[in-house]
């Protein structure tokens, strides 16, 4: 019998950084030294105190439902956070509790949008933005951040693209994949646009503390009261507090979108899992020195491979200002190394230098690479040899 599949899942464009990922494993398995430069996760484990926290409420009995939405306790942790960081006031009802950033995300687009209902995305986007609009049944609507421009787009280019079908914008500052961060000036003309037009705007700040040198993080929503009520917010562990498998994050904002999406996770998850909960609280209440240890490494990383990567003939990398990842322009590598494009590049690489990057294509941005420094500064280094000498022995 040939099952029919629902054409929702037919428009997909599969994870290019899943797909890198496991063709990496499968050379690995072959007995090949691939150093796999595609991770979107941390490479520390996560904080012992984290941890026990988890391990304490398994062993007080708390293995339970929590309320669809989270539980009271870390709502109140995460207004609390959002007060402390931000400045912000957010009530309990203002919270979801989401099984990670991209859930909340997910169930966001499935509340929020209609058939046809358009939602503004900057290139380079993460490569799960378009997807998930498409199987809420919208239709992402594309704007290029120009490299020349740090990735970052201008209010003139989002006004150009609102129409009578725009619900939202996202915002993803620190960016994946480019780790670039936009200002609180850059900022508040954005959010003008999206004041006079009436669009929510989507603020992902998953990278929140990952950030490096003078920048300095801002959410939209602390700019003005006026922009705070027209902005979600999404966060979570995964990436401050390198808890990327307990799979929890948050999103904040209008209480009836809050609603709506507590409403659907109650028929499609009913919870996020209760002991991760318990470690999330752990994770905001407690120590923030591994947090600073984690971001410390990560920038020590960067200042040594961003600089080794401009080195290699073809390559043109701005330097990011938060996450970890560059995003190097290699069009004119993979035309010195005789490939006809950046994802062969990218798939040659692999196969005959044994390094694994994620070609940029996946993110809207087909001259580009993404590479992650989430791993040791030895590996690092000896990635960054074996690209450097495979394009000089093929040029």
């Amino acid at each position: 019998m040939e099952f029919q599949l629902a054409s929702r899942v037919g428009a997909l464009t599969p994870s290019s950084t899943l797909a890198i990922t496991a063709k990496a494993k499968e050379l690995k398995a072959q007995g090949k030294d691939v150093i796999g430069l595609g991770a979107g996760e941390p490479d520390f484990n996560t904080p012992q105190h984290i941890i026990d926290a988890a391990v304490k409420s398994m062993n007080e009995g708390f293995t339970k439902y929590t309320p669809s939405g989270g539980l009271p306790e870390l709502k109140k942790v995460i207004a609390s956070k959002l007060k402390r960081d931000q400045g912000l006031e957010y009530k309990p009802n203002e919270i979801i509790v989401t099984n990670g950033a991209k859930h909340g995300l997910y169930t966001l687009f499935q509340v929020l949008l209609n058939d046809g209902d358009e939602v503004i995305i900057p290139i380079p986007y993460w490569v799960s933005y378009p997807e998930q609009v498409k199987l809420a049944g919208g239709n992402p609507v594309y704007v290029e951040g120009l490299e020349q421009n740090y990735f970052k787009i201008t209010p003139e280019q989002l006004k150009e693209k609102i129409s009578s079908r725009t619900r939202a914008v996202i915002i993803n500052s620190p960016s994946n994949p480019t780790g670039m961060v936009y200002s609180r000036e850059e900022l508040k003309a954005l959010g003008d646009v999206c004041l006079e037009k009436g669009i929510l705007i989507i603020s992902d700040e998953i990278y929140e503390k990952l950030i490096y040198g003078n920048t300095q993080h801002v959410s939209i929503a602390e700019i003005s009261e006026d922009l705070k009520e027209q902005t979600i917010i999404i966060n979570g562990v995964s990436k401050s507090h390198s808890m990327t498998g307990w799979r929890i994050g948050y999103a904040a904002g209008n209480n009836k979108i809050i609603n709506a999406m507590t409403d659907l996770a109650s028929h499609s998850t009913s919870n996020p899992t209760t002991p991760a909960q318990y470690a999330s609280i752990a994770a905001y209440n407690g120590s923030q020195e591994a947090v600073e240890m984690m971001r410390t490494a990560f920038e020590e990383r960067l200042e040594i491979i961003h600089a080794k990567l401009n080195e290699i003939p073809g390559f043109s990398c701005v330097k990011p200002q938060g996450a970890f990842y560059l995003f190097p322009n290699a069009k004119e590598a993979a035309r010195l190394s005789g490939c006809k494009d950046v994802d062969e590049f990218a798939e040659v690489l692999l196969t005959e230098a044994n390094v694994a990057v994620v070609p940029g294509s996946g993110f809207g941005a087909p001259d580009n690479l993404r590479l992650s420094y989430a791993t040791s500064l030895d590996q690092l280094e000896e990635a960054i040899s074996r690209i450097h000498q495979f394009v000089n022995g093929r040029s």
